[in-house]
C-alpha cells in the first residue's frame, strides 16, 4: 500500500478518498530536519503554504512520486529539485477562486461603509453616525487588474451590483472581455478612472512593485485599493504615505511582502483594513483544494496524467529523443514573442518544421503556451490544461506541421496575432545543443538566450546609429555583452539587438527612442 504524508492542516473530508487506497499519515508542525528524517518512507507529500519543501527534503524522498500543494502558488516547493528527481508536483489552481472572490468583495464593501471602524467605535461606547457616512457601490467604477479566474468572477458580481467594470490584462482577448462585459483599458487609464481598484496578478518580476508612488499619484483622491493576490505587488511604504497624506481614500490589504506579518506601516492607518491572508480561508475552499489535489495524487498512483501537473509535461519514450531537447526552445520562443507583443492577444499559431513535424508535439505546445503566459499567470501550463488555460483567456491556438525546414533540421515558429491587427513572429531551434533564437518577424537572426536582458530596436540603417545607442547605454554604465544587427538592405529597415548585463531604465529607453530613425525599443528577459 502507498504511504502519504500530510504535513499541513488539510480538510479531513477531502482526504477521505485517498485513505481508501493508501496509508495517510497526518503530521503537522514538523521541523525541517524531522521531515527530512521521515520523508524517505513516503510515496506522496501533501502540503499547503506552511511547509517549505526544500531540495534537502526532496532529495531525501527517495520513494516520492508526487508532491501536492492544496492551493494555487507553489513557491514553497523547489520545483527544480522535484523535476530533477522525477517527482510530479500538482496544485489546485481553482480551489480558492470563489473564496478569494468573496473576500475581495467583503473588503470592498467594508471600506465603502467603514464597517471595521464603525464596529470598533460603537464597541468602545461611542455613537458617531456622522463620522461613518459611506459610499454606495452602484454606479461606481471598479478597475480589475488581472482577469484570470478570480478577476473574472469578481467582474460578474460587480456587474450584479450595477457597477461599471473596467479591466487591464494584456493577455486576454477582446472577445473574452466582451463576454465578461468588462471594458478593457490601458493600465494608466484604469488607475485614473476607477473608484475601486482590485489586484489579481501573480508575483513576478513584472508585477513586483506594480503599484508604487508614480501609480498612486495617478489615482483619484477618493479611490480605494484592494489587494488579495500577493504581497509585494503594492509598495507598502508608498501606500501608507499616500493614505496618511489623504492622496487616496483607503485600502484593504490581505497579503503582505513578508508573512507572517504582525508589524507593518499599514497597521498605523485608520483607512487601511488589514486581514491575515484570508483569501482562501473558507471551509469550502480548503475542502475543494484538498479534493483537487487528492484526485491528482490518485491519478499519479494509478498511472494517469494529473490535471494540474505544474512541472515536466509527459512525453512518450518514442518521442523523447527528438522532442525532449526542443522543450527549452518551445518555452523560450513563447516567452520572447509574448514580451515583444503589444495589444490584446487574439490568436497563437505554432508551426513545427522538419523532423519535429513527425512526432506528437502536445508537450511542446504546452511549453509554448507556458512561456507566453508565464509573466502573468500562476498557472503552470501543461499537456493536460494547455487548451483549457488558453480557452479561459480567449486565445485561439493553432498548430501547423511541415516536413520541410529552411536552414535547420527542426524549427519551432510562434506567431501571436492581436486585436489591433498586428502580429509578432519568433522562431527558435537547437544549434550544437543550445537554444538559439533564429528569426524575428522578417529578420533572420542568431541570439543565444542567457537568462539576461536583451534590447530589440527597429530602425532605419544609417551610419552612426549603433554608436549613438552605445553611448546612451555607456553613459548609463550599462554594459553590452554583444550585439547583433540584421537588415533587409543597406540603409533600409533593420533590427538591432543588444545583450545587456543590466536592465535598461526607462529614461535610457526613451533616449534611444528619441534617436533619429529609431522606431521601437523593447527590453525583454530571456
Amino acid at each position: 500500500m502507498k504511504k502519504v504524508l500530510v504535513s499541513d492542516a488539510l480538510s479531513a473530508t477531502g482526504l477521505s478518498p485517498l485513505k481508501e487506497i493508501a496509508q495517510v499519515d497526518v503530521k503537522t508542525g514538523l521541523k525541517p530536519e524531522e521531515l527530512v528524517s521521515i520523508i524517505g518512507e513516503y510515496d506522496a507529500l501533501l502540503v499547503r503554504s506552511q511547509t517549505q519543501v526544500t531540495a534537502d527534503i526532496i532529495n531525501a524522498g527517495k520513494k516520492l512520486q508526487v508532491i501536492g500543494r492544496a492551493g494555487v502558488g507553489v513557491d514553497n516547493i523547489d520545483l527544480k529539485a522535484a523535476t530533477g528527481n522525477g517527482i510530479i508536483v500538482v496544485n489546485a489552481p481553482t480551489g480558492n477562486t470563489i473564496s478569494a472572490t468573496e473576500h475581495t468583495l467583503a473588503l470592498m464593501l467594508s471600506m465603502a461603509r467603514h464597517i471595521p471602524r464603525a464596529n470598533a467605535s460603537l464597541k468602545s461606547g461611542q455613537w458617531k453616525r456622522n463620522e461613518f457616512v459611506g459610499s454606495e457601490l452602484k454606479g461606481k467604477t471598479l478597475g480589475i487588474v488581472g482577469l484570470g479566474n478570480i478577476g473574472s468572477e469578481i467582474a460578474k458580481r460587480a456587474l450584479a451590483l450595477e457597477m461599471r467594470v473596467i479591466g487591464y490584462d494584456p493577455f486576454i482577448s477582446m472577445e473574452r472581455a466582451k463576454k465578461l462585459q468588462v471594458e478593457l483599458v490601458p493600465f494608466e487609464d484604469l488607475l485614473k478612472q476607477a473608484d475601486f481598484i482590485t489586484l489579481h496578478v501573480p508575483m513576478t518580476g513584472q508585477t513586483k512593485g506594480l503599484i508604487g508612488p508614480k501609480e498612486l499619484e495617478m489615482m483619484k483622491p477618493t479611490v480605494r485599493l484592494i489587494n488579495t493576490s500577493r504581497g509585494g505587488i503594492i509598495d507598502e511604504e508608498a501606500l501608507a504615505t499616500a493614505i496618511k497624506e489623504k492622496r487616496i481614500g483607503g485600502a484593504a490589504i490581505d497579503v503582505f511582502s513578508k508573512e507572517p506579518c504582525t508589524e507593518s506601516c499599514l497597521f498605523e492607518c485608520d483607512n487601511i483594513i488589514v486581514t491575515p491572508h484570508l483569501g482562501a480561508s473558507t471551509a469550502e475552499a480548503q475542502e475543494l483544494a484538498t479534493s483537487d489535489v487528492v484526485k491528482q495524487v490518485i491519478d499519479v498512483f494509478e498511472g494517469r496524467p494529473a490535471r494540474y501537473a505544474v512541472n515536466a509535461p509527459y512525453i512518450s519514450a518514442e518521442s523523447l529523443p527528438v522532442v525532449g531537447p526542443f522543450m527549452p526552445v518551445a518555452r523560450t520562443v513563447g516567452s520572447l514573442v509574448s514580451q515583444l507583443t503589444d495589444g490584446h492577444m487574439k490568436n497563437v499559431t505554432i508551426k513545427y518544421c522538419g523532423e519535429l513535424a513527425a512526432y506528437d508535439t502536445t508537450a511542446l505546445k504546452a511549453l509554448v503556451l507556458g512561456g507566453i503566459l508565464e509573466h502573468i499567470s500562476e498557472e503552470r501550463v501543461n499537456v493536460v490544461n494547455a487548451d483549457i488555460v488558453a480557452s479561459q483567456r480567449g486565445l485561439g491556438v493553432t498548430e501547423q506541421k511541415e516536413s520541410a525546414c529552411q536552414n535547420f533540421s527542426s524549427l519551432i515558429t510562434v506567431t501571436i496575432d492581436t486585436d489591433n491587427g498586428k502580429s509578432n513572429t519568433v522562431a527558435g531551434s537547437l544549434v550544437r545543443g543550445d537554444v538559439h533564437i533564429v528569426k524575428l518577424n522578417d529578420y533572420w537572426i542568431d541570439i543565444v538566450p542567457t537568462g539576461g536582458y536583451f534590447l530589440f530596436a527597429d530602425h532605419i540603417d544609417r551610419p552612426g546609429l549603433i554608436g549613438a545607442a552605445g553611448k546612451i547605454t555607456g553613459d548609463a554604465d550599462i554594459n553590452i555583452s554583444y550585439m547583433h544587427l540584421s537588415r533587409q538592405k543597406a540603409r533600409g529597415q533593420a533590427l538591432m539587438i543588444l545583450a545587456l548585463d543590466e536592465p535598461l531604465p526607462e529614461k535610457q529607453r526613451q533616449q534611444l527612442l528619441s534617436l533619429q530613425d529609431v522606431q521601437t525599443v523593447q527590453v525583454v528577459k530571456i
